[in-house]
């Protein structure tokens, strides 16, 4: 019976210290630190060369937003530079960038005509700014998204940070917009927010921030790194290969950035089930960062890691609660304490349906589509797991529909 105590146990406080104590941890290790401080002013002469990145596929509801608020910046225009590839695109995204091309000559646009994914087309960007043979050392990416907006201060706000020649990778700070009632978008929001303050005390406390938001972040020209075939968390592989250059990666959360929130359960689904396909993806190769016993594997181990392999927690946990609530029915405290928690293992587990059944008659109860939502992730973690296990074949995905 010990063996099972033990598992379950271990299961309950792997996601305990995933979900509660490691933020808790981050914020006591925080106290007293400040951000980095070695930063550019604006007014500074040897400001660095930034390039805007990103790739469009069939976003002609946004993109005009999009490139005006690249273009609306405090950044001196001089020492911006903006590719974009459009992946095949068979909407209006050719012929609205196309119009932006006469007006900025900092502007590159690329309409390949055939279907790539993301991550090709970003490894076919940066070969053609490598051509340019540019100044590396004095050179920042900032790698975003067709539907996430600038302020005119975001630019500045990532590039400001690169004076200091141990940073290599910087964050921004997302803020959503388009939050519903009906759906799950308020749980998303509250998700993501939560991951930007995780994120922001990992970069304060140790430069160890895990993994950019790919919807905007900056890196140093030379921490580039050809992103591999079919690979579907290309912003995550870039961070951890800034980590394991031993360069240091940190979130501003003056680099504000707006985006919109998925509202629909089946469409944050697929998304979550492509996400877990490639969180598992990186963990095949940076799976040897877990083994330095540093700042950077206690971050990878609490923060990606046991979150990545919450569904065999939870399978585990319920299992062994079950097995403990046999063998311990004769003994009056145990017994009954087990009994307790397979009980509330129960309940937490038939959420989904009853939120589901709450949905149904109008009313939406936060307490409940929380929990709700929790399981809902963890199932598509199972589902991108298996897609993994059977071998991704494109990156290339329609986007995720978002509150317009």
């Amino acid at each position: 019976m010990i063996v099972f105590e033990i598992t379950f146990w271990v299961c309950v406080l792997a996601v305990f210290h995933s979900y509660v104590l490691y933020p808790i941890l981050l914020r006591v290790f925080a106290i007293g630190k400040k951000q980095n401080t070695n930063c550019y002013q604006i007014t500074d002469n040897n400001l660095p060369e930034v390039y805007i990145i990103f790739s469009a596929y069939n976003e002609e509801w946004v993109i005009q937003e999009k490139m005006e608020s690249i273009f609306n910046t405090t950044y001196p225009l001089s020492k911006l530079h903006v590719h974009v590839g459009s992946d095949n695109s068979i909407d209006k995204t050719n012929q609205i960038i196309g119009r932006f091309t006469n007006q900025y000559p900092q502007l590159k646009f690329y309409p390949y005509t055939d279907r790539n994914g993301k991550s090709k087309i970003l490894n076919r960007l940066l070969a053609e700014i490598q051509t340019q043979q540019i100044d590396t050392a004095n050179t920042v990416f900032v790698f975003t998204d067709a539907n996430v907006m600038f302020t005119p201060a975001t630019i500045y706000e990532l590039a400001k940070h690169f004076k200091n020649p141990a940073i290599g990778q910087v964050g921004s700070n997302i803020l959503n917009r388009g939050v519903k009632e009906d759906g799950i978008s308020y749980q998303e929001k509250s998700y993501i927010q939560r991951e930007n303050s995780i994120k922001y005390l990992e970069g304060l406390n140790w430069g160890t921030m895990m993994g950019a938001f790919g919807a905007c972040h900056a890196i140093r020209a030379n921490c580039w790194k050809d992103i591999p075939m079919n690979f579907l968390m290309e912003d995550f592989y870039l961070s951890m290969h800034v980590i394991r250059s031993k360069y240091k990666s940190i979130k501003e959360l003056n680099a504000i950035c707006y985006e919109d929130v998925s509202n629909d359960i089946d469409e944050e689904f697929k998304r979550k089930t492509r996400i877990q396909a490639g969180n598992f993806q990186n963990l095949s190769v940076y799976w040897g960062l877990l083994f330095r016993f540093n700042a950077a594997a206690f971050c990878f181990l609490s923060h990606k890691v046991i979150r990545w392999l919450g569904p065999i927690f939870i399978i585990l946990s319920y299992i062994t609660n079950l097995i403990l609530v046999l063998t311990t029915c004769t003994c009056e405290f145990s017994g009954q304490f087990y009994l307790f928690t397979f009980v509330v293992q129960n309940l937490l587990l038939l959420t989904p349906l009853l939120d589901a059944v709450i949905k149904k008659t109008g009313l939406n109860i936060r307490l409940v589509r929380f929990v709700s939502y929790f399981y809902i992730m963890n199932l598509a973690l199972v589902k991108g797991f298996i897609m993994y296990i059977k071998g991704i074949k494109t990156n290339a995905w329609s986007p995720t529909k978002r509150n317009l």
